[in-house]
């Protein structure tokens, strides 16, 4: 008997907003994240000063002062997602099969905050004053650890890290797991907290950030002809995914189905993509024939969109041949340009926004598409459309040449 995925619960900590609704709400009206930070970030030197900070989020109000000091703030973000998760969805994880249960949880970098917080007290004060928790801190795997330790969840439990498309691959995998019989239900997502002074510096130097600084809510503009680069943001997404019958036997409301994953590798360079968008492309169509659904039948794509020039050419290049002459009659949109580029949380954020979507009917709108890019010539979106959807591709496509592509299905 085939093993039918289902998304029960969504928990998204975002610039725009924490939780659902509120995520929800800042999307519907198109509201902008981005702001100055070097208020809040040393970028003395640096000529980026825009970020997409999470400014409303306080750790003391989801756990005690001494595990907060214990983990990275990346993990603080994962724990909180997957407690609100948990709430969407209508779950007492003490109620769970632990066995059954497991955690697959994307980043793309890790704790960078303790890293650089570290090395700083290495030289500055030296070895014997590095915290005994810079090790757990800074693991990849931080995050989905510390949710499984929280819950006491005991089956699956590793980090996925595949630079931007970590958190897609994490959902995808959990996914896999579930429909291969090895668990029942995941905590499935990601999380990302690199406003840091030294990931600013790392990112400039390879000409990827945007420096429209004078204007930071028009600065991230997907697939427009003036865009100059992405706008670094943080926060996490956690989905609750669940065998359908799992769900079902619980009364829970359904998303919608996760009905179709595909990954692939470019291959090509380490932090370009192919022109052709050949390796996303292969992603695409995997989706598709895995769920058993055409291309004429999507209706919307949460695109990867990260305001770079190279990325948005070879993303609608990628999706022209994923789909064909259905390319044309989509629509797309990049949720990037309200809440900038998420790293390693990007992908469950926006599967999170996908589903909102489909929910809703309402698809969010690309802001500040303005002028149109001849090489980036489909319908993206630059206002929120009212439309019914009943499939829906969230794409992520990370540095290293590593793609992901989820598709979801109503039922």
């Amino acid at each position: 008997m085939t093993r039918r995925v289902v998304v029960t619960g969504l928990g998204p900590i975002t610039p725009i907003g924490i939780g659902k609704a509120a995520f929800w709400e800042g999307l519907r009206a198109g509201v902008s994240g981005v702001r100055r930070v070097d208020d809040l970030v040393d970028l003395d030197g640096i000529e980026v000063k825009i970020g997409a900070p999470v400014l409303d989020f306080d750790p003391l109000e989801h756990m005690d002062r001494r595990r907060a000091r214990r983990i990275d703030r990346s993990a603080q973000f994962g724990l909180v997602a997957a407690k609100l998760a948990f709430a969407d969805a209508g779950i007492d994880p003490g109620e769970l099969d632990p066995e059954r249960s497991g955690v697959i949880a994307g980043t793309g970098i890790g704790g960078l905050e303790t890293m650089s917080a570290n090395f700083k007290v290495l030289f500055e004060q030296g070895p014997r004053r590095i915290s005994p928790f810079f090790i757990p801190r800074l693991m990849p795997n931080a995050v989905a650890g510390e949710i499984a330790i929280e819950y006491g969840l005991r089956g699956g439990n590793f980090g996925v890290v595949s630079a931007c498309a970590s958190s897609a691959h994490a959902i995808g995998v959990a996914s896999e797991l579930i429909r291969s019989g090895f668990i029942d239900l995941a905590v499935a997502g990601g999380a990302e907290a690199v406003l840091l002074r030294i990931a600013y510096a790392g990112f400039v130097q390879i000409g990827a950030l945007s420096k429209r600084n004078d204007d930071p809510a028009r600065a991230s503009r997907p697939f427009d002809r003036d865009r100059d680069g992405f706008v670094i943001g943080e926060g996490a997404g956690i989905l609750i995914l669940e065998e359908e019958s799992h769900a079902r036997a619980r009364g829970a409301r359904i998303y919608g189905e996760l009905a179709g994953f595909g990954m692939s590798a470019d291959a090509y360079h380490i932090t370009a993509p192919p022109p052709d968008g050949a390796g996303a492309a292969a992603a695409i169509r995997m989706a598709l024939s895995r769920a058993g659904v055409r291309p004429e039948e999507v209706d919307y794509i949460n695109a990867h969109g990260t305001s770079t020039l190279l990325n948005d050419r070879a993303e609608t290049a990628a999706i022209k041949l994923g789909l064909g002459e259905a390319a044309y009659r989509v629509k797309i949109s990049s949720t990037k340009s309200q809440i900038g580029h998420l790293l390693g949380a990007a992908g469950a954020v926006e599967a999170v926004a996908a589903l909102l979507a489909m929910e809703n009917g309402l698809i969010p709108a690309t802001i500040n598409y303005e002028n149109p890019d001849p090489e980036c010539d489909l319908d993206y979106t630059p206002v929120p459309t009212e439309r019914e959807i009943k499939v829906a591709l969230s794409d992520s496509f990370g540095f290293g040449g590593q793609n992901a592509v989820l598709l979801f299905r109503r039922l």
